[in-house]
């Protein structure tokens, strides 16, 4: 007899579909009911063949908190930083004593497909297409590191390295594996090397139509190979994260019933379009549509206080310090449930500094950093603290980093931003200010703040023309704007009054530019 992975609520009747993990989660709790059970013990037990975050394990615990309703509550008990623990009555039970609808092999039910997981994924041994063995140790290490660093993407599900290489040297059909391994999609790749430089090409496949969701060639010289392969892993990572978001989204928008996974990649492809108050608006709703459907979804939670950090910094709205405490609040809670989570490290980072502790901020992005290695925003926002320190001459070097790491990256626009504004308060680095701001706006033209901040450039230099055309597309973005709200958010990043002074110069230049004073 072949068992759906159902649960029967005794007393209601009801029949609630439970994941796969989240099932298995659930038999694990009950076989130790009573007793704490480790995050760890958790993540091994359910999720042995493949690598995942912490997140995963969150997401099945919510899944069943609502599959068991109001029992749930006090049933299902979290022990923060430690684990679960399933207490009924207080009482241990048998694995057996669980209520399970059991649906016989020949039920048209039963042969249903559990639901593939999002943005799941396999990344099968890459091609070498030369001889060398050496460069043989360089693409399995690239496909090994590879598959560890996407494991970091929120809500991924990656087949872990020991599965993924029993397919390694076989023809193979990117539907066919999507059925065996239950995963959405496949990427493939080859390195060649050819003189002195090497070629790695890359192709994402999603299973459910053998399409080709995304592909891309990189041509980099030959270096040192560990050098070589940490970059290519990390510029791999980050591209691939923002394709998938975005692939997942298309698949949410089709769906008639979207959960709070879906809800929360349309909103992460909806933040990456830019910054404006329409974007921000639209991002959040489906964060907080997520967040109503799953209280405790992590990445909606810290999505939401992302929203609430950029409306604060971007001077859209004139509660920017009410905001800035909302994401940090927010932040805070999410780091009680799960310590080391990357993206809530750095946000935080990034309020701190925005709120005039740059040095602890910094150190906070550095934690981000030691979490996940291609966190590129977190140089990026490092970069805004030595900005906000003073340190003017010392930011160009960490947005590099950041590009190094991920040069297409959808949020390099505000880094080029940041470098900007450093360059404006060093001697002679006008002409330079100039050209960050312009590739801010070639990078990304919805955020409106590059405008301002160009604006107010070009006024200085004596461009009023071009000043006064970059400002009146910048207020089309953002129509609320006005000098005054932008000058009290810039109090929340410095109060060092030779900081403060230089950018008085600025704002009478975006005076001059015919920007709104308030």
């Amino acid at each position: 007899m072949d068992l759906t992975r159902e649960l029967l609520l005794d007393g209601r009747g009801d029949i609630v579909p439970l994941r796969p993990q989240a099932w298995s989660v659930l038999r694990l709790l009950a076989t130790r009911a009573g007793q704490l059970v480790g995050k760890g013990e958790i993540l091994d037990e359910v999720w042995s063949d493949c690598e995942v975050t912490e997140d995963s394990l969150v997401q099945a615990i919510g899944d069943v908190r609502r599959a068991l309703g109001e029992a749930g509550r006090t049933a299902l008990r979290t022990l923060p930083r430690r684990g679960y623990m399933l207490a009924i009555n207080g009482e241990p039970i048998d694995d057996a004593d669980l209520p399970i609808a059991a649906a016989p092999a020949s039920d048209p039910e039963a042969s249903i497909p559990s639901a593939v997981p999002h943005l799941s994924i396999v990344v099968l041994p890459f091609a070498n297409l030369g001889d060398n063995p050496e460069q043989e140790y360089f693409v399995d290490g690239v496909t090994d590191s590879l598959t560890t660093d996407l494991s970091r993407i929120a809500g991924a599900f990656v087949i872990g390295r020991n599965t993924a290489f029993t397919f390694k040297g076989k023809a193979v059909d990117a539907r066919e594996i999507g059925r065996e391994l239950n995963v959405r999609y496949v990427l493939e790749g080859s390195v060649q090397r050819a003189s002195n430089r090497f070629r790695l090409n890359v192709q994402l496949t999603d299973t459910a139509t053998g399409g080709q969701v995304w592909a891309e060639r990189f041509d980099k010289a030959a270096a040192d190979l560990l050098d070589m392969q940490d970059e290519i892993v990390s510029r791999l990572a980050n591209t691939l994260s923002a394709e998938l978001i975005k692939a997942e989204a298309r698949r949410a928008e089709r769906s008639l019933r979207p959960d709070a996974m879906d809800l929360y990649f349309q909103g992460r492809a909806i933040l990456n379009k830019g910054i404006t108050p329409a974007v921000m608006a639209q991002a959040r709703g489906f964060f907080m549509r997520a967040l109503a459907l799953d209280p405790d979804h992590i990445e909606a939670a810290v999505a939401a206080a992302h929203v609430d950090f950029a409306i604060g910094s971007s001077s859209m709205a004139d509660d920017g310090p009410a905001r800035f405490r909302a994401a940090e609040n927010a932040l805070n809670r999410v780091l009680l449930r799960a310590p080391n989570h990357p993206r809530a490290h750095m946000l935080l980072g990034a309020v701190q500094i925005r709120t005039n502790r740059a040095a602890k901020g910094i150190a906070e992005c550095r934690q981000a950093l030691a979490l996940d290695r291609n966190l590129a925003d977190a140089h990026g926002f490092i970069g805004l603290g030595k900005h906000a320190l003073g340190r003017g001459a010392e930011v160009e070097g960490h947005i590099q980093e950041a590009l190094r790491l991920s040069p297409r990256d959808t949020r390099a626009f505000l880094w080029f931003t940041i470098v900007g504004m450093a360059k404006l308060m060093l001697t002679n680095a006008d002409l330079e200010a100039l050209d960050w701001l312009r590739g801010s706006i070639e990078a990304n033209p919805n955020f409106a703040l590059a405008h301002f901040h160009l604006a107010g450039a070009l006024a200085m230099m004596g461009d009023l023309k071009e000043a006064r055309s970059i400002a009146e597309a910048g207020l089309a973005l953002d129509p609320d704007f006005t000098i005054c709200r932008y000058e009290v958010s810039a109090l929340f990043l410095s109060d060092n009054p030779a900081w403060l002074a230089r950018r008085e110069r600025l704002y009478e230049g975006m005076r001059m530019a015919g920007l709104p004073d308030g």
